[in-house]
């Protein structure tokens, strides 16, 4: 059950992040807004930046003068605050020698809940983590952290390695998820995201773009579709 504050429509916002490498400005004009009710994508090539501003977000990485707020209150880390939001990164979140139930135990989430669009992953509920094959241990890090119990949930390249199938019933799943939830998420599977996402940002030099009614006509411009 989720404490009485998150009752209610949340809106997560970010921004003043400004992130250099080498003298190189990543981030330097952000603004991003997620909502409960709303998926958002973020999209932008290798080396823009996609997962440093997750992270930023997220609280992983410190980042002087960001501002993190939910509902125009500051929650820098933003992590810190109990039923607040979760991430999943590009690496595996969970070590390989847990069961999956183990894992979901772990996340307080009900795995035969999670899974119940999923029944091919039923017969390996018991296995450790490190023995299924890479995509089903990303789609079953996926649905632990959808139904955990947190008002957003970020994620870095949520489809990596998994299966064409899975991919689209996941994204049924995260469709259902996002009426009660606000999901951030990220993913060179274009297609994917366009047809999922209700907002979506570009990260193009620095700077990040929130694209209009017609995103694939801007991505063209951007040079980033055919």
């Amino acid at each position: 059950m989720k404490a009485p504050r998150w009752a209610g429509p949340q809106v997560l916002e970010a921004d003043g992040i400004k992130v250099a490498f080498s003298g190189r400005a990543i981030l330097s004009n952000v603004y991003l807004r997620v909502q409960t009710g709303q998926i958002v994508g973020l999209l932008g090539r290798n080396g823009t930046g996609k997962s440093t501003l997750l992270q930023t977000v997220f609280g992983a990485r410190a980042v002087p003068d960001a501002s993190v707020r939910v509902n125009n209150q500051r929650v820098v880390p933003a992590f810190q605050t109990p039923g607040l939001l979760n991430y999943l990164p590009q690496v595996p979140l969970l070590p390989g020698h847990l069961s999956l139930r183990q894992a979901a135990r772990l996340l307080r989430v009900d795995i035969d809940q999670a899974t119940r669009n999923f029944p091919e992953l039923h017969p390996h509920l018991d296995g450790r983590l490190g023995e299924v094959s890479g995509g089903t241990a990303r789609l079953v890090q996926v649905l632990l952290l959808l139904h955990a119990d947190t008002v957003f949930s970020l994620f870095d390249e949520p489809f990596t390695g998994i299966m064409p199938v899975h991919v689209e019933a996941l994204a049924t799943e995260m469709q259902q998820v996002a009426q009660r939830k606000g999901l951030l998420l990220s993913d060179h599977r274009y297609a994917e995201v366009l047809a999922l996402c209700d907002v979506v940002y570009l990260l193009h030099h620095g700077r990040l773009l929130r694209l209009g009614v017609n995103p694939r006509e801007e991505l063209r411009d951007y040079g980033y579709l055919l």
